[in-house]
This record gives C-alpha cells, sequence and structure tokens, in this order.
C-alpha cells in the first residue's frame, strides 16, 4: 500500500515539476504539454489536476518574489512615489519573464468567471508594501489602492504590448508613468501624509 502511495506522490511531483520547468522555460503552459513533459498520459495529469487551474498555483508557489525582495531597491525611500515605480517595474519585468503561465492563468479566470479566486493577486501584497509611508484620508487610499490594481497589472502590460504594440520597455515605461501620476496625485490632495513628494 505504501509504494503505491509513494508512486502517486512522484508522480504528482513529477507533474508540479514538468509544469515548473515549462514556466521556466517561459513554454506554452498547456495540461498536454505538462503531461507529456512529465513523462505521463493527459488521463493521467488530468486525474491529479483536474484542470489548468488547480495545478498552476502550486507550479507557481515560489516564483514570486515577496514584496520586501521586490522593493530592496527602494528599501530605505519613504516616498511612496518612488516606491510604486518600484513595485510596478519589479512586477511587470517578472510577469513579463513568466508570461506563458501568467497568460494561461488569466485564461482560466476569464474562462471561469465566478468560480473561485484561482490566481494568487501578488500586485495587491506589493501595492500595500509600496504604499506604507502613507497615511491619512482611508478613502482616498482605498481609492488610490484600487486605481494602482488596474496598472500594476499584468493585464495592462498585455493591453499595452499587444493592443497597443509597444515593445516590452516601452510598456513597462507606460505603466510606470501612470502609477507614479497616479500616486502623485492621490498624496498631492493632502489628505495623505507621510510622503515628500
Amino acid at each position: 500500500m505504501s509504494s503505491r502511495v509513494n508512486q502517486k506522490e512522484r508522480t504528482r511531483r513529477a507533474i508540479v515539476a514538468a509544469a515548473r520547468d515549462l514556466i521556466h522555460a517561459d513554454g506554452e503552459v498547456t495540461m498536454p504539454a505538462v503531461a507529456k513533459s512529465a513523462l505521463v498520459s493527459e488521463a493521467t495529469a488530468y486525474r491529479y489536476f483536474p484542470d489548468l487551474a488547480s495545478l498552476l498555483p502550486e507550479a507557481l508557489a515560489g516564483i514570486w518574489p515577496s514584496p520586501e525582495t521586490a522593493l530592496a531597491p527602494v528599501a530605505g525611500s519613504e516616498d511612496p512615489v518612488e516606491r510604486v515605480a518600484c513595485a510596478t517595474e519589479a512586477l511587470l519585468r517578472h510577469v513579463l519573464t513568466y508570461q506563458g503561465a501568467v497568460r494561461a492563468m488569466i485564461a482560466v479566470t476569464i474562462t471561469r468567471p465566478g468560480g473561485p479566486a484561482v490566481r494568487p493577486g501578488h500586485r495587491f501584497g506589493l501595492i500595500d508594501y509600496a504604499l506604507r509611508p502613507l497615511a491619512g484620508d482611508d478613502a482616498v487610499l482605498a481609492q488610490l489602492k484600487r486605481d494602482l490594481a488596474v496598472v500594476v497589472s499584468a493585464e495592462a502590460l498585455f493591453t499595452l504590448t499587444d493592443l497597443c504594440g509597444l515593445s516590452a520597455e516601452d510598456a513597462i515605461a507606460s505603466a510606470v508613468h501612470t502609477a507614479r501620476t497616479l500616486t502623485q496625485a492621490a498624496a498631492g490632495k493632502n489628505r495623505l501624509a507621510g510622503t515628500r513628494v
């Protein structure tokens, strides 16, 4: 019995490792591709993970840096504009590195509206951490966080590259510019304190 359990665990780990390898290689992340890479049948892969949405979170675990790591270049800064700019660039560069998996995760979210949240939502922790120096009007700060969630996102990056035709570098620069502008505007309302913008 224990050898069967061990075999099941090895198969599960092989499937996750294959997905992770595809993610690191920025390959197309699909269940057939994962199964082929793991040297198992598609039916076997689907027995362990009923769909890509159930596999990707496990395969992506540990790939995204913590907010502290992402904002290390501005660790000594209390300027939320500088911190938000750094957070935006860090997230979008990471998205570019793993865009095959990110696009797959977005596709799963779109095709399963109203289903359980499958995306990890790293942007929200990053935005919260970047805005730590700010205090003041809770409503203004909450609105700023929502505004930034639209800009500090894979969707914004893909809109700029896929639909607007920008290069990856120009798309990142555009998103960083927008994030800086939003943060400056919110901090400039004098209802948020703790900034030197």
